[in-house]
């Protein structure tokens, strides 16, 4: 059996200019991680990245874990993070006023308001129910970030096999949608386990043989020590 190990990126700089980079605590939060597998003595056999800038500084702490140095992760677009902006922008055209979401500026920089907001775009994201103009920039329908995530764990497996390790390093969506693809659970799961995957947490998963199975979600060995608990995050 081969095993694919799913880390989701450090924490990001949310509020800042770009989202997309990792916080100085989202760096410590990696480090700690590799800092973790290399006391266990756990070693790689390949690293995938999707090209996010955050998903691709993660990657690059881990790097030294990697068997055969490489010097870079491998780029995959198809793990990258769906585009939140466009759905709570469209969500806010549309939806909201309806909803109970009245006179909201974007961008949002309370975090509470923001979380709730999310939630309320992504349960009609899933369903069909926001539809974009021509203006909407990056919008991704739901199937079909569905379909590239399930299609790019299906590249994985079938490129690394034989006993291989392979560490993806990814985002929150990619990582439920991954575990709806080994479990099978309906779309609206895959958005609440989506809110429950923690910064640099790791994710299990073997295969082989037409099998899959889970084995770790949302794990995080290298921050579950008292002194470290504090750098435990969402977003």
């Amino acid at each position: 059996m081969s095993e694919l190990i799913l880390v989701r990126h450090g924490q990001a700089s949310f509020g800042a200019e770009s989202y997309d980079k990792l916080s100085e605590l989202g760096v410590a939060q990696v480090r700690e991680l590799a800092r973790h597998w290399q006391l266990m003595g756990d070693r790689f056999d390949h690293i995938i990245s999707g090209e996010l800038l955050r998903q691709r500084e993660t990657a690059t702490e881990l790097l030294n874990l990697v068997s055969g140095s490489p010097v870079a992760p491998e780029i995959h677009p198809a793990f990258n993070e769906y585009n939140g902006d466009p759905l709570i922008q469209i969500y806010l055209r549309d939806h909201a006023a309806a909803e109970g979401f009245a006179d909201i500026d974007w961008p949002i920089r309370d975090s509470r308001l923001f979380q709730k907001v999310f939630e309320a775009a992504t349960a009609k994201w899933i369903k069909g129910e926001l539809k974009p103009s021509a203006n909407d920039a990056g919008f991704e329908n739901w199937q079909d970030f569905q379909e590239r995530v399930h299609l790019g764990l299906n590249q994985i497996m079938e490129q690394h096999s034989g006993g291989r390790r392979v560490l993806l390093s990814t985002s929150g969506g990619v990582i439920a949608m991954a575990l709806q693809r080994v479990l099978d659970f309906p779309d609206q799961q895959v958005i609440a386990t989506n809110w429950m995957v923690h910064n640099s947490s790791v994710t299990k998963i073997r295969y082989g043989n037409g099998k899959l199975s889970l084995t770790q979600f949302n794990s995080l060995p290298h921050l579950e020590r008292g002194e470290l608990r504090y750098m435990i995050t969402y977003r």
